[in-house]
């Protein structure tokens, strides 16, 4: 199955055209904040949903900015930017708040989990295979347990997330050497 996903995310560079060395500098990236994840969980959490905030803040304000520039949608435009920004606030004012905001996560990320799942079960009721399948139930299982129980959800996911990103980060540097050495790939140099 892990060589199967390995060479499915270079045949999805090659798509795309990247360059063999972003795929290995992603892979390294992933691999990083993956064991960040893995060994401070609570820490790089709380730092990563501050980023979101920052970023919730910042587009709260350039919704507000753009209400001058264009007036449609203002109604839209007007509570996306003031919710932007109180979340942003919300997010600095209370550190903890990301543990709520993380258990929230879970639930969106549950649902996403089942649908996710569904996708790759019908995937390998096309063809693609039996690790397509099991990766299929498993991730609906996932989604699942998220949704009965999105606190505990809310504390195992950095680690899940850790997980995921190393093994997603070696699979990339796999890939990223693999389209350098021209295996399966034809844009290598």
């Amino acid at each position: 199955m892990e060589r199967a996903d390995t060479e499915y995310r270079v045949v999805e560079y090659e798509v795309l055209q990247i360059p063999w060395w972003l795929v290995v500098f992603e892979g390294i990236i992933s691999v990083i904040i993956g064991l960040f994840l893995l060994f401070s969980p609570v820490a790089t959490t709380i730092t990563l949903v501050q980023i979101l905030g920052i970023f919730w803040f910042l587009g709260g304000v350039i919704s507000i900015i753009s209400l001058l520039v264009d007036r449609e949608d203002m109604g839209w435009k007007l509570l996306s930017g003031v919710m932007g920004i109180l979340i942003g606030i919300l997010v600095f004012v209370y550190p903890y708040s990301p543990f709520v905001i993380l258990a929230l996560f879970v639930v969106i990320l549950g649902i996403l989990s089942i649908v996710y799942g569904a996708i790759k079960l019908f995937w390998a009721l096309k063809g693609r295979g039996i690790g397509m399948a099991i990766l299929g139930v498993l991730t609906i299982v996932i989604g699942i347990l998220l949704l009965v129980n999105p606190l505990a959800g809310a504390v195992v996911l950095p680690w899940i997330y850790g997980i995921s990103l190393v093994i997603g980060g070696i699979a990339a540097l796999i890939g990223g050497f693999r389209m350098k050495s021209g295996k399966n790939n034809p844009y290598a140099g």
